[in-house]
């Protein structure tokens, strides 16, 4: 079974009340936040609504709230690339 993996990129302020029904009724309430819903008929209408305001990608399973909270987390510690006498006069 396949979801939509759907992103608020823009905020709905100013927009039609119709235009905000649809992003409460999704679950977006805050910018960058990112749901998860299954591939329906209904649920494109409702993306359609909202296409501009939305990013979209269509996933084969949905991720937890740990889960995305570790692939945004950046690898613990450091490695060096080259040393600095390398780096600037060509030196081993």
């Amino acid at each position: 079974m396949s979801y939509f993996r759907i992103t608020l990129m823009r905020s709905g302020i100013g927009l039609p009340q119709k235009t905000q029904g649809v992003l409460k009724a999704l679950g977006l309430r805050k910018r960058m936040t990112t749901v998860y819903y299954p591939v329906s008929q209904s649920v494109a209408g409702q993306i359609l609504r909202i296409k501009e305001l939305v990013d979209v990608k269509e996933v084969s399973a949905p991720m937890t709230k740990e889960q995305m909270r570790a692939s945004r987390r950046p690898d613990p510690g450091y490695y060096i690339e080259q040393k600095a006498g390398e780096a600037m006069w060509g030196y081993k």
